[in-house]
């Protein structure tokens, strides 16, 4: 154990948010999430929930300042009737850190991007669109 490091951030997680340069994104999925088809570097965090992750992960990673959208979230599906009450819950935790815009991306598009990720977090997010891209920035 580690003094001021989130108990919730395993081994494998710091290690990935330490190898991660700018730019380079991360996505934190929730339980639906073809999460082991879309990458090669899959890490798991089975049992949490996404807000507790993000917290903990914020604390530590920086968003990137020099992209205009750093966090982006997969869009409801058009015509599809769930409300997404978890969205408000991120833009919380993300205004922890400071004023950023957030993006919301296509399903299919979502998944491509999902794609040319560093790594992709599984967990076990019972919240549907609760799939959630960081782009990280720069320690200052």
């Amino acid at each position: 154990m580690l003094k001021g490091i989130p108990s919730i951030l395993s081994p494998e997680l710091l290690k990935v948010l330490m190898e991660m340069g700018h730019g380079d994104e991360i996505v934190f999925a929730d339980g639906n999430f073809p999460a082991a088809s879309h990458t090669n570097r899959l890490l798991r965090c089975d049992g949490h929930g996404v807000p507790e992750l993000l917290k903990a992960v914020l604390s530590l990673f920086p968003l990137d300042t020099y992209s205009e959208t750093p966090v982006s979230l997969m869009a409801v599906v058009p015509g599809d009737p769930v409300e997404t009450p978890i969205w408000e819950e991120y833009e919380a935790i993300i205004s922890e850190q400071g004023k950023y815009a957030i993006e919301y991306v296509e399903r299919f598009a979502f998944y491509e991007r999902a794609k040319k990720t560093y790594a992709i977090v599984a967990t076990s997010e019972k919240a549907l669109y609760a799939n959630i891209i960081l782009k990280k920035g720069v320690i200052i």
